[in-house]
């Protein structure tokens, strides 16, 4: 193991991100389903198709390095899923859009740390054709982080004030009964 060098690390990062993105492939239309706001539907649907790109690329990168992109389980993204997947049944529609943006952005912030670690060791390796799709792959990961974050600023509000709703009548009819008390 200790004679594993930096080549052998990079390929096993390029492995993890491919798993990792084979895994989004499935559970991005689980999350897409589970939206209720249309925005966000669309923006699971877009970003599947991005990730399948994602998926082309790495292909891409392995044929080159005449390496298979197979053998590699990603344990970060499986857990990440796991959790997202636990957020549809424990919230209600109101409140899940809101716990889905957060589960995406975990996986975005993820998939951004692996990308500019390959990035590097890329660099480092002098596989230039490699930098530049690794850096697109990780521009379009920032781009999709971003759009969450511009949804969440509509979608958390509208969590709120659902939430805050659903508190008022039962103050209200707490406030009744002491009237009739008294």
């Amino acid at each position: 193991m200790a004679d594993k060098g930096l080549r052998e690390l990079y390929i096993d990062e390029l492995k993890d991100l491919y798993n990792a993105e084979n895994q989004l492939v499935k559970a991005l239309p689980k999350m897409a389903k589970a939206a209720s706001s249309p925005d966000l539907r669309s923006g699971f649907e877009e970003h599947l198709e991005q990730t399948k790109g994602h998926v082309q690329r790495l292909e891409t990168i392995f044929g080159q390095l005449d390496e298979s992109p197979k053998g590699k389980k990603c344990k970060g993204m499986e857990g990440l899923i796991e959790e997202g997947s636990e957020a549809i049944g424990e919230y209600e529609e109101s409140v899940l859009d809101a716990a889905l943006i957060g589960a995406a952005q975990r996986v975005e912030h993820y998939e951004m740390a692996g990308y500019g670690t390959a990035c590097a060791f890329a660099e480092e390796l002098g596989e230039s054709d490699h930098v530049s799709l690794l850096k697109e792959t990780l521009e379009e990961e920032k781009e999709t982080d971003e759009k969450l974050s511009t949804l969440s600023k509509q979608i958390n509000p509208l969590a709120n004030q659902s939430e805050e709703a659903s508190k008022q009548p039962a103050s209200q009819s707490g406030k009744n009964k002491s009237r009739r008390v008294a």
